[in-house]
């Protein structure tokens, strides 16, 4: 059998960064966002709905940014944030998006509620009852995320790590 050839120090960075935990918090506080703002935008929404899609396309903006900036070992590039404020950076996207996903579940929660009367079988009218519980479902799960992330962060911060992975 002939021996494997080592993988360049790039391509390395990126496997480790996807195994890690915050890696792996990452693609899931991406795929909740994108599930709820695309329930959302994919049916008729209103009022304080507004609200919600901001918050899960905000978030879901800068986290693919982080993401994609932390995979490519690129985060010393930005100014203000790069280097040594990584992790203190990082940590505040997390909190401020768990702050800002929690009255966005309370939205859904209320708007579900609002429209439970039309989960009968009887009813025949269009109804956005299971929408609004799927994006209710998809907002808990990513303010879980974002919180998880935030508190594994704190704990790095605390033990004075410097580096996301």
């Amino acid at each position: 059998m002939a021996p494997q050839a080592s993988q360049p120090p790039g391509r390395q960075n990126i496997l480790k960064f996807l195994r890690s935990f915050l890696g792996v918090l990452r693609i899931l506080q991406i795929a909740f966002g994108a599930g709820l703002w695309v329930t959302i935008a994919a049916n008729k929404y209103e009022g304080s709905i507004h609200f919600v899609l901001f918050v899960a396309v905000l978030f879901w903006l800068l986290t693919l940014a982080l993401f994609f900036l932390t995979l490519l070992d690129k985060q010393d590039l930005v100014p203000l944030l790069g280097g040594e404020r990584w992790l203190p950076a990082n940590l505040a996207h997390d909190v401020a998006a768990a702050a800002l996903y929690l009255p966005a579940i309370g939205v859904m929660i209320y708007k579900t509620d609002r429209n439970a009367y039309c989960n009968l079988e009887q009813y025949k009218h269009p109804c956005l009852y299971k929408v609004y519980l799927t994006a209710a479902a998809f907002s808990c799960l990513s303010c879980l995320a974002y919180l998880v992330s935030a508190i594994y962060g704190g704990c790095r911060k605390c033990r004075g790590e410097q580096t996301v992975v």
